[in-house]
C-alpha cells in the first residue's frame, strides 16, 4: 500500500475556515479501504472519514486541552513510523568470512 494514510477520528470540529477538522481520538486510515491501519473496521466503531487531512501525526506530538484531537492511536502511528529515520543501535566490528 501507498500514498499517505488519511484521518479517521471519533469525533469532528467545524474550523474557522468552515472545513471539517478531525476531533476525539484520531486513527491512520487509508482511502478505498473499510478499515484503519490499526485494525478497526469504520462501519462498527462509527469513525469519520477525513480524506482530506493527511495522517501526519508523530509519536512526538504533545496535545494539550485546546487541541481538538483527544488521543493519537499508539498502534496507527506505530505502523506508519515504521522503522524510517533509525539506525541500528549496534556496529559489526569483525564480520565472518
Amino acid at each position: 500500500m501507498s500514498g499517505t494514510p488519511a484521518v479517521a477520528a471519533s469525533g469532528e470540529e467545524i474550523g474557522s475556515d468552515g472545513v471539517r477538522q478531525p476531533g476525539g481520538e484520531v486513527h491512520a486510515w487509508r482511502p478505498g479501504q473499510n478499515s484503519t491501519v490499526c485494525g478497526l473496521q469504520l462501519s462498527r466503531t462509527r469513525l469519520r472519514r477525513f480524506p482530506h487531512v493527511p495522517f501526519d501525526y508523530t509519536s512526538t506530538d504533545v496535545l494539550t486541552e485546546a487541541d481538538p484531537v483527544g488521543s493519537i492511536c499508539p498502534r496507527c502511528l506505530a505502523a506508519t513510523q515504521g522503522r524510517r529515520g533509525r539506525e541500528r543501535s549496534w556496529v559489526r566490528q569483525s564480520p565472518r568470512p
